[in-house]
């Protein structure tokens, strides 16, 4: 009599997670970057509903309430003309994640193209991106922004300009290397064999195979950008006054730090909250996209 074999389990005869459902599963799994997500998306809803949210008017003057500390009317304080600290606090968030976001989009826009004609294309086109992009890396980030930002001029829009363009070198040098390690794999020989052309072949089988290393360091890269922004409003060539911003916050605090140092205690705290919480969400991107991680 033959043996009956038993019928597979739905588990059994389901098909594999794919490494995305994978990745998400190993993000979950640490809370470093699940508590950097939630206080991401804290700040990102006190930018959406700010108008809400907000007690006062950032930009209201009060010269009855010059430099007042905390108290049950105004929680964080107010300032050298009356403002309130807390409204100004919510309101800057957006100035920073919108310098944030957009700097890196910018920065996307340019390097992604870049290296991918660099690492695809090779040859004497790889050799002139390549010592462009070393000449860019050579200065400092934060001084080539701010020798961008003094061009274009004082604003919030030439300051994201000014972040974007000097962040691009790093995507550049990134997606080239990126290009250069999966161009070689047997999917790519395989494609290039039946005869698709090179533009499809980068869009269609090279550039989602580099996703992953990409947004990491977006990630990365939206916190150096919140400190450029900070740092550039902190000069004067970020976003303007009235509007609120936490760098021109900053600079206006550094003038009262024995009579009211609340006033530099929450930008500086907001700066080093918003900044903490997407390094740790990026770390923690970078081990879930890790293949290496079980």
């Amino acid at each position: 009599m033959a043996a009956v074999l038993p019928l597979p389990t739905p588990e059994a005869v389901a098909p594999p997670a794919g490494p995305w459902r994978r990745a998400w599963r190993r993000l979950l799994r640490r809370r470093a970057a699940l508590l950097g997500l939630a206080v991401v998306f804290g700040f990102v809803l006190l930018a959406v509903f700010a108008p809400w949210v907000s007690p006062q008017d950032p930009i209201a003057t009060s010269w009855g309430a010059i430099r007042k500390p905390p108290s049950a009317e105004h929680w964080f304080g107010t300032d050298e003309i009356g403002r309130d600290v807390l409204a100004r606090v919510i309101w800057g968030t957006r100035a920073s994640l919108l310098a944030g976001v957009v700097s890196v989009s910018i920065s996307l826009l340019i390097g992604v193209p870049v290296g991918m004609a660099a690492g695809f294309l090779g040859g004497w086109v790889d050799g002139v991106i390549s010592r462009i992009t070393d000449a860019f890396l050579a200065c400092p980030f934060l001084i080539l922004a701010i020798a961008l930002a003094a061009f274009l001029g004082p604003s919030l829009t030439n300051a994201m300009v000014a972040i974007g363009i000097s962040a691009a070198p790093i995507f550049v040098r990134l997606t080239r290397g990126q290009v250069l390690a999966v161009k070689v794999e047997d999917y790519v020989e395989a494609a290039r064999a039946v005869g698709n052309p090179p533009l499809r072949i980068a869009l269609r089988h090279i550039l989602p195979n580099i996703t992953a290393p990409l947004m990491v360091q977006a990630t990365l890269a939206i916190a150096a950008a919140v400190i450029a922004e900070a740092s550039l409003s902190f000069l004067g060539l970020g976003q303007q006054p009235p509007a609120p911003s936490w760098g021109s916050m900053l600079n206006t605090a550094k003038n009262f730090m024995d009579n009211a140092p609340w006033m530099a205690i929450w930008p500086g705290l907001s700066i080093f909250l918003l900044v903490l919480a997407f390094n740790l969400l990026g770390d923690g991107l970078r081990d879930a996209f890790d293949p290496r991680q079980r």
